[in-house]
């Protein structure tokens, strides 16, 4: 017996994971939206009659978030407050059979690329006319722009291949239609995504192309800055530093997930680089742009790891400075190739060094944020948080890096609206500044 009344036409859609699991959340919001549903994303009251959850399967935390997730609607199915649920992305896309076998109460399961399957499931029709149009559920101000799909890389560690499949470019063309769209909607940043952004344009032109789509995207009027998310170090084309340098629309910011700075590792994990190499080519990228800033990750535990390894790590972070530094601990992932490797690093090691290193940054990230004390820099204000205005400059992305605070009392700015400020003061991860009147 249903405990509250639902509206048979409202769909919920609950978004874990990355930011491509964003951007396909959007995508399924608006083919749903087209066919005359109601829909909201991560609704606050559980009054929808459908709910779809777009999962993340990446590594052990992530997937039990979304486990977790599931049993909690799969709990709400039973008492009646959701009449239908279904479950899509990276998990259900790897792990389908057990999770039927398993979770009864789901009503199906869909892979990531299967999104005409679910449309047609819940009787609505993919609408081709609707490719370049998508609701987003970012702040109006910026948006996430999915370049490709899938990977070709083979890292020992990552399951990614095995969910989101081999490595597909979208055209040129359909990319600058969806900028003209968000722009039209108030987007002023593009936050370009892929797997990997280098290989975009391999597949379809048999060439790398992503300079040229810098180059397309940057004639959208409205789009003010272009970020660039997950780039792959290893051939790593200068074409695109070459293009940043030139293009004052694109953002000198670069994520560049480095993985390891042991060369034992990065030969274990498959990386195809050496840390001579990559030494290298950060170098070079700087001698380029010396005002970029650089944004890595990298991953601790992985089986074999010593001490040694990553006191080699600590010592490379000194020496490259990075302007912005993440840590993963290492996750055993079946059908990977290092799942044939004995996962001999405790979970309780793994936290400790991936906090040990951390620690370790945090020093390097107050020093280079001191360094900005008396600079002005073109900040965009993303929301109001207690007494500060809070905005990013174009080396930070957001919900990631470091935050420009412009205190509420002194200071009024638009919220995604541009504005010049000085800065005042730095902490670890943020920035203090006022802005300035012309």
């Amino acid at each position: 017996m249903k405990t509250k009344t639902l509206k048979n036409n409202k769909v919920n859609v609950i978004t874990l994971g990355c930011s491509k699991n964003l951007f396909d959340s959007e995508v399924t919001m608006t083919q749903l939206k087209a066919n005359g549903y109601e829909v909201e994303h991560e609704a606050q009251q559980d009054d929808s009659e459908i709910v779809i959850i777009n999962t993340c399967g990446f590594i052990d935390n992530a997937k039990e978030e979304s486990i977790n997730t599931i049993l909690r609607y799969a709990e709400a199915k039973k008492d009646g407050q959701v009449d239908k649920l279904y479950v899509t992305g990276c998990l259900s896309e790897r792990y389908k059979e057990g999770l039927e076998d398993e979770i009864k109460e789901v009503d199906a399961f869909f892979g990531t690329r299967e999104l005409p399957k679910l449309l047609k499931t819940l009787k609505a029709d993919y609408k081709h006319e609707l490719v370049g149009e998508r609701i987003i559920t970012t702040p109006s101000h910026y948006a996430f722009l999915k370049i490709s799909e899938g990977c070709d890389r083979k890292c020992a560690f990552c399951a990614i291949p095995l969910m989101r499949g081999k490595h597909i470019s979208t055209p040129i063309e359909e990319l600058v239609l969806q900028a003209k769209n968000l722009a039209k909607q108030g987007v002023k940043e593009l936050i370009l995504i892929a797997q990997e952004l280098t290989f975009y344009g391999l597949d379809i032109y048999g060439e790398r192309r992503l300079p040229l789509l810098l180059q397309e995207l940057s004639k959208v009027e409205g789009v003010e800055w272009i970020r660039l998310h997950y780039a792959y170090p290893t051939g790593f084309p200068m074409e695109i530093i070459e293009e940043m340098k030139v293009n004052p629309k694109v953002c000198n910011y670069l994520d560049i997930p480095l993985q390891h700075a042991s060369n034992n590792m990065l030969k274990a994990m498959k990386r195809g680089a050496t840390r001579e190499k990559t030494t290298k080519l950060i170098n070079d990228i700087r001698v380029l742009i010396p005002e970029i800033a650089i944004r890595t990750t990298f991953i601790v535990g992985f089986p074999g790891e010593t001490r040694e390894d990553i006191e080699e790590m600590k010592e490379w972070i000194a020496e490259m400075q990075f302007e912005r530094l993440g840590v993963f601990t290492y996750s055993h992932e079946e059908d990977t190739t290092a799942y044939d490797l004995i996962d001999d690093v405790s979970e309780k090691d793994k936290q400790d060094r991936a906090q040990e290193v951390m620690d370790f940054q945090q020093g390097i990230s107050l020093s280079l944020n001191e360094q900005k004390i008396g600079k002005t820099f073109k900040v965009l204000f993303d929301r109001v948080e207690g007494d500060y205005f809070v905005g990013r400059t174009e080396y930070d992305s957001p919900e990631v890096d470091n935050e420009v605070l412009v205190s509420t009392k002194d200071n009024f700015v638009r919220i995604g609206d541009f504005a010049n400020v000085t800065i005042t003061g730095a902490s670890d991860f943020d920035l203090y500044g006022e802005v300035v009147n012309e």
